[in-house]
Order: C-alpha cells, then sequence, then structure tokens
C-alpha cells in the first residue's frame, strides 16, 4: 500500500471531471501517457487542510469499468494497482441516473467514494432538484454538490473528502453486494466461492466483481482467467453458458 494519501477522480466523459482536476490541483500537475497506448496520464498535488499533501490521479473519463474501452480497462487497472485511499465520483448532476452507473460499478470494486454531484447550476436551470441528503443516506457516502468550472463546492467537496479518508484509513476495501435477481445469485455464489478457493485475481479484485465479469463476458477479464487457470475457467464459463440458456 502506498505510504502517501492518493486521491483517484473518476467520471464519465463531459462529466467536468478534468475540470474539477484542474481547479484542485492548479499548477501542480503533470500529464503523461500510460505505457504502450495512447490515453492521457494526469497526476497532480493538493494540500488538505490538515497540510498534508496528496497524490491525485485523474482517471480516464469512462461510463463503466467493463473493458468495453482502453480508457475502461486503464480506469479499473489504475484502481486495482494504486488503490486509492478514496474515489471522487464527479457526476452530471443533471444525467444522475446515468452517470450512477459507474458509481455503483465503483462500490462493488469495493472503492470508498465520494460524490461530487457538478453541474448543479445547469440541473437547476433545467428546474432539477436533487435531494443530496437522502442520496447520502441511501448509498451511505459523501455527497456534494459543485460546480466545477467556477470553483463553486470544491472546497467543501475536498473538506469532506479530508474527512472520509480519515474514517476509513487503513480499513479494508468493502465490496457492495447487490442482488441481481434469483436467476443470476445462485450462479453468482457458485462462481464466487470457486473464484475464492483458487486465489483467481483475488490479490486485485473482489471474488464476486471478477464472476460478474466473467458473467459480463469481459475479454480482459477472460482472457487473464484462461490463462493464469484454464481449468477453473473452463468451469466459471460453464456456469455463465448455463444461466445465459
Amino acid at each position: 500500500m502506498q505510504s502517501e494519501l492518493t486521491i483517484a477522480l473518476a467520471g464519465n466523459p463531459n462529466s467536468g471531471k478534468t475540470t474539477a482536476f484542474n481547479s484542485l490541483t492548479g499548477s501542480h500537475q503533470h500529464v503523461g501517457n500510460y505505457p504502450g497506448i495512447t490515453v492521457e496520464k494526469k497526476e497532480g498535488y493538493i494540500r488538505l487542510l490538515s497540510g498534508e499533501s496528496v497524490r491525485v490521479i485523474d482517471l480516464p473519463g469512462t461510463y463503466s469499468l467493463t473493458a468495453y474501452t482502453q480508457e475502461e480497462t486503464v480506469a479499473r487497472h489504475v484502481l486495482a494497482r494504486e488503490r486509492p485511499d478514496v474515489v471522487i465520483d464527479v457526476l452530471n448532476a443533471g444525467a444522475l441516473e446515468r452517470n450512477l452507473y459507474l458509481t455503483i460499478q465503483l462500490l462493488e470494486l469495493g472503492v470508498p467514494v465520494v460524490l461530487a454531484l457538478n453541474m448543479m447550476d445547469e440541473a437547476a436551470r433545467q428546474g432539477m432538484s436533487i435531494d443530496l441528503d437522502r442520496l447520502a443516506e441511501r448509498l451511505g457516502l459523501p455527497v456534494l454538490a459543485t460546480v466545477a468550472r467556477t470553483g463553486e463546492g470544491l472546497p467543501e467537496l475536498l473538506a469532506a473528502t479530508e474527512a472520509y479518508i480519515a474514517t476509513r484509513r487503513g480499513a479494508p476495501w468493502k465490496p457492495l453486494h447487490i442482488s441481481y435477481g434469483p436467476d443470476l445469485d445462485p450462479v453468482l455464489t457458485r462462481m464466487e466461492r470457486l473464484i475464492t478457493d483458487k486465489g483467481l485475481l483475488t490479490d486485485r479484485y473482489p471474488a464476486r466483481w471478477v464472476a460478474l465479469k466473467i458473467l459480463e463476458n469481459d475479454t480482459v477479464v477472460l482472457e487473464e482467467v484462461g490463462r493464469l487457470m484454464p481449468d477453473v475457467s473452463a468451469a466459471l464459463l460453464a456456469e455463465r453458458e448455463e444461466v445465459a440458456r
């Protein structure tokens, strides 16, 4: 585990995530590329109210953590490798339902999440009203309103993030467990048990998350599982084919 505090910013494309990153880090950032690919790598540093310096990673904009694009593959690899102390998930408040899909995937991975409902000014102009306290209660995590373009709400977001890190520092990631109904839950349980028993990718990902990715036909996970444990891979694929049938 890294010795310095690390915050990652996640979010859908056009959610204002990178604007928030630029506002938070200012000139204290550097830009490069991830090795071997053209996906941009952006990192910076900010100072918390306590005076502690924190590394901030601007993850590529993604709609999910399933390996449909290079950006999505990079985002989840960074999360698994870096294991940030918290992820600030920047959402377009005007498209809440669509943006919350990534939030749930982050929570299923076990990542500690703080939500930044961004573009709240545009949502208000559309006549939308969002109950932040209710959303925070339902999700069990901090929810803050921001307008990254003007900087509105960013100091409060940073303070809430610092407080959330303080409550969770050193605690293991705790994946969210969602019921997918009577057809999928039994097969997910069997797959999760097999993955756990064999220690298949569990050094990086929760066993249930690996099972979900296999059911989703995630090519990167399927290739890695097949390469590491062909026999176990065959058994897991048989489970997937049976539930699909």
